[in-house]
């Protein structure tokens, strides 16, 4: 939820005209990723929450992605999106260390 926090905080520096394109996706994208895996985590089974973070895993990747279009767009420094991508590759490393133990 601190990604969260953090790219609501970026994307509010985006210019009024990207309110409905990027910033808007951008944070989508950011609000899946908890959201998945609190989904997840409530199913009734471990393939269920399995592929929750695996869909949570493919947010992370969207995410990154989005965040560097924003920089190439020169909507933001990547000084600024660095924080948030160390961030979402932590999240991503515990998702899949999870994903690996349901596959035992």
């Amino acid at each position: 939820m601190a990604v969260v926090e953090e790219v609501y905080t970026l994307s509010s520096q985006f210019p009024p005209e990207e309110k409905f394109g990027l910033k808007s996706q951008i944070r989508r994208c950011a609000v899946s990723i908890p959201s998945n895996i609190a989904e997840g985590a409530g199913r009734n089974t471990d393939g269920e929450f399995k592929n929750f973070l695996g869909i949570a895993n493919g947010s992370s990747n969207e995410l990154i992605t989005q965040l560097l279009i924003s920089v190439r767009l020169k909507l933001v420094s990547e000084e600024n999106i660095k924080p948030i991508i160390n961030d979402l590759m932590e999240i991503q490393k515990m998702n899949f260390t999870l994903i690996k133990k349901f596959m035992k």
